[in-house]
C-alpha cells in the first residue's frame, strides 16, 4: 500500500513537472558575436522566415477581426491558415494588437510557428477623449501618455506567453508624417517641419522601449520603419531599441540597405516587409512567375546577410508580404 501511495505520488510531482516546463514561455534573446548578430531561441539560432498574415475571409474589409468570432470559427481558421504556412516552411508571423495570448500559444503548440506581435504605435491615428486625431502628433503628451500605457499593458498582457518571439512597434510611421492613410503614394519630399516631427517620434519610440523593458525585458523589441528614411534620427534618438525593422521594396536585391545600418546603427536587421505583388500592371495579367522571381532574390539577399556568411552579418530574417491581403 505505501509502495503504490509512493510511486502515485511520484507520477503525480512527474505529471505536474512536465506541465510546468510545457507552460514556459522560450527564452528570447539577441546575441552578438565576431562574425554577426543571430537571434536565438532557447540557446539555439533562429533565422525568421516569416510571413505578414492576418485573415479576410472574401467580402470583408479592414473593418473584419477574425478575434471577435466564436472560438470553433477561430480555430477552424486557424487550422486551415496556420497548416498551409507550415507546409511553407514559415516559422513566424507578424500580427496586429487583438490577438489573445490564448491564440499565440495555440498557433504555436499546434504548428510551431512563432508570433509576433504589432503595435500600430499611432500609425493610423489615436482617440483622443473621443476625439479622432488622423494623423498622429507624437509631440503632444496626451499621445505620449496614451500610447506608453498601451505597450505597457501590452507588455503586462502578453509576458510569459509561449511562442510570443518579438514586440513590433509602428508599421512605416516615418511616412505617416507626411500622410495619414493606408493606400501607397510618393513619398513626398522631407522638410524641416516633417524632422521636427520625426524628433518626437522617434524619442517615444525609445521611451516605449524602455518603458516596456522596465516590466519585462524576456522578449526583443523591434519598430517598423519605412525603409531608411530618417535613419540619422533612428540612430541619434532610439539607442534602446533592440532591433531595426524596416519595410523595404527595392526591387532584386536590398542594395546598400543591410551595410548601412551595420555601419551607422549597429542593430541587427529585420524585414517587417518585403516582396512583390502578383499582378504584372505592364501586361495587366496575373504573373506568379515573375512575383517568385523577386521573392527568390529577395531571401537569398537576406540569407547572405546573416550571421557568419561574411557580407554585413546582420540579417535575423524577414516577413514576406503578405499572405492574406485585407
Amino acid at each position: 500500500m505505501k509502495l503504490k501511495k509512493l510511486l502515485s505520488c511520484l507520477l503525480s510531482i512527474s505529471l505536474l513537472t512536465a506541465i510546468s516546463v510545457n507552460a514556459q514561455s522560450q527564452q528570447i534573446e539577441l546575441q552578438e558575436s565576431e562574425d554577426g548578430w543571430r537571434l536565438l531561441v532557447d540557446d539555439e539560432p533562429m533565422i525568421i522566415n516569416g510571413m505578414n498574415w492576418d485573415y479576410f475571409p472574401i467580402g470583408t474589409n479592414y473593418m473584419y477581426s477574425l478575434w471577435n468570432e466564436s472560438p470553433e470559427f477561430i480555430r477552424e481558421a486557424l487550422d486551415y491558415e496556420m497548416g498551409l504556412l507550415q507546409n511553407m516552411g514559415v516559422n513566424a508571423i507578424r500580427v496586429y494588437t487583438g490577438i489573445s495570448r490564448e491564440w499565440i500559444e495555440y498557433i504555436y503548440d499546434n504548428f510551431g510557428i512563432y508570433t509576433m506581435l504589432n503595435h500600430s504605435f499611432g500609425r493610423y491615428g489615436v482617440d483622443l477623449d473621443g476625439v479622432w486625431m488622423a494623423n498622429t502628433e507624437y509631440s503632444d503628451p496626451r499621445v505620449q501618455e496614451l500610447l506608453l500605457r498601451e505597450v505597457n499593458e501590452l507588455v503586462e498582457e502578453f509576458d510569459g506567453t509561449r511562442g510570443l518571439l518579438l514586440y513590433l512597434l509602428g508599421n512605416e510611421n516615418n511616412y505617416g508624417l507626411f500622410w495619414g492613410g493606408a493606400e501607397t503614394e510618393d513619398i513626398p519630399v522631407v522638410d524641416r517641419q516633417s524632422t521636427i516631427r520625426a524628433r518626437s517620434m522617434y524619442e517615444l519610440f525609445n521611451e516605449a522601449a524602455v518603458s516596456m523593458k522596465n516590466i519585462s525585458d524576456d522578449i526583443p523589441i523591434a519598430i517598423c520603419n519605412g525603409d531608411l528614411l530618417f535613419m540619422d534620427l533612428v540612430v541619434e534618438l532610439a539607442p534602446d531599441i533592440d532591433i531595426f525593422g524596416i519595410n523595404v521594396y527595392r526591387g532584386e536585391t536590398f542594395t546598400d540597405l543591410f551595410d548601412r545600418v551595420a555601419n551607422e546603427y549597429g542593430k541587427p536587421v529585420l524585414l517587417t516587409e518585403f516582396g512583390s505583388d502578383a499582378f504584372n500592371a505592364r501586361t495587366n495579367q496575373e504573373d506568379q512567375r515573375m512575383q517568385a522571381h523577386y521573392k527568390r532574390l529577395n531571401w537569398k539577399d537576406i540569407y547572405s546577410h546573416a550571421a557568419g556568411l561574411g557580407r554585413a552579418q546582420n540579417s535575423i530574417g524577414g516577413f514576406t508580404f503578405q499572405f492574406s491581403d485585407g
